[in-house]
């Protein structure tokens, strides 16, 4: 009898150690995600996209358009808007934006000129057509301005986010030709070259001066931070970079995080800028239906990790209660290709 004591007294000694092991592992879960960003750009409606229903399976709050929606490359009004409509006929970019608030900005190609600037002759009629395809209505404010720009704010029980898409096509001035056959373009420190043009400027300091969203995130097209390249982005342009970091730190914006596209890679650019309580990260995504597969290597003094060439999307989830984002470099089935968190 004692010993049938004993074995039982050791049973029940089990049994409450499994459950408070139980008990601990459901402390240990994924911390809470408060909101949920997906993005990405380069995309072809007339190729496979093998990441809508991944993307859905994220239960994104909004889906971000980071340019090259479509490739147009033209200036007739009539394929572009054709070459648009063929994008919404894809099954499962239609079952997203029936479920998620798609919003979003362009690119070169969608622009309608490869490396196209303001020089663009049918500017005026490709941003209406844009906005089109967007469903932005027709008596908005946007229909009466120059340019795609645009702010969106989110709110959920734990707080408020803010995503800011740049144009950054409309105003941009010309690219100066790089006499390094390595290299497309190089820096110009002309103080009159834009990238987003004076209102544009305006517009978004005042954006960002008046925010009081927990996370401000702002969509550019082109890569801010990587700009050693030679191709396109925002290194072309060093003052307009320094500008961007300067309205930002007086801004006193919580949270703000630049976000990409463009160059058929994936990476996380990151540095300190003076004046700014957290890193400034640039999460480049590219692209959707088609990558830089050939990619040996490129120079980014800021790059965090490696680049990934494959085709992949983007995924931010961010804490708000915590300030805290987890950036997630996506691929097909919801294989995770890099990843980064940052708290702020």
């Amino acid at each position: 009898m004692k010993h049938f004591q004993i074995l039982m007294a050791a049973v029940i000694l089990f049994a409450s150690c499994k459950k408070k092991e139980e008990k601990k592992d459901e402390t240990e879960e994924t911390p809470t995600i408060d909101f949920v960003v997906a993005f990405g750009s380069c995309n072809m409606s007339q190729e496979p996209n093998p990441f809508w229903d991944d993307i859905l399976a994220e239960k994104p709050n909004v889906w971000v358009w980071g340019g090259d929606i479509v490739y147009a490359d033209t200036d007739d009004v009539d394929r572009l808007r054709t070459i648009y409509a063929m994008q919404d006929t894809v099954p499962g970019y239609a079952k997203l934006k029936k479920e998620v608030p798609i919003i979003g900005t362009w690119d070169d190609h969608d622009f309608g000129l490869n490396d196209g600037g303001a020089e663009f002759a049918i500017k005026a009629e490709s941003q209406q057509v844009f906005l089109d395809f967007m469903g932005v209505p027709k008596e908005s404010e946007r229909r009466n301005r120059e340019g795609v720009y645009a702010a969106h704010e989110y709110e959920v029980e734990a707080g408020k986010v803010k995503v800011i898409v740049l144009d950054t096509r409309y105003f941009r001035s010309e690219l100066l030709k790089s006499e390094d056959t390595n290299k497309r373009y190089r820096p110009t420190m002309d103080s009159t070259a834009t990238v987003l043009g004076s209102a544009q400027w305006q517009w978004l300091e005042n954006e960002l001066n008046e925010s009081d969203a927990d996370f401000n995130l702002i969509m550019s097209s082109i890569q801010v931070l990587s700009g050693e390249h030679g191709f396109e982005s925002w290194g072309n342009f060093p003052l307009e970079v320094e500008k961007l970091e300067n309205i930002i730190v007086r801004s006193g914006a919580k949270g703000v995080i630049i976000l990409s596209g463009d160059r058929h890679i994936s990476e996380f650019s990151k540095t300190a800028v003076s004046g700014l309580s957290y890193p400034l990260i640039d999460f480049t995504s590219s692209g959707l239906t088609h990558s830089y597969a050939s990619f040996d290597g490129e120079p980014n003094q800021y790059r965090v990790g490696e680049v990934v060439s494959d085709k992949s999307y983007g995924i931010i989830n961010l804490n708000i209660k915590k300030m805290e984002a987890e950036f997630k470099i996506m691929g097909d089935n919801g294989s995770v290709l890099q990843e980064l968190k940052q708290s702020y």
